[in-house]
């Protein structure tokens, strides 16, 4: 499995790929675009928690290219 991103690595307006809470038993990931950073640590073992621009809360797994 890939590296999980940390926070310098994650900037608003980004689009990046997410697990939320009710998917991370399946595992499902939710793209989208970076509206706020919501974890104040540089690093978090499951992932940078932020809100997208959709409104959908969840952390990050990886940077969309």
């Amino acid at each position: 499995m890939n590296e999980i991103p940390t926070r310098d690595k994650i900037k608003i307006g980004i689009k990046v790929k997410i697990v939320q809470k009710q998917d991370q038993r399946n595992g499902n990931l939710t793209e989208g675009t970076v509206k706020r950073i919501l974890t104040s640590s540089k690093f978090h073992p499951h992932g940078i928690k932020v809100e997208l621009d959709n409104g959908k809360i969840g952390r990050v797994q990886s940077l969309v290219a």
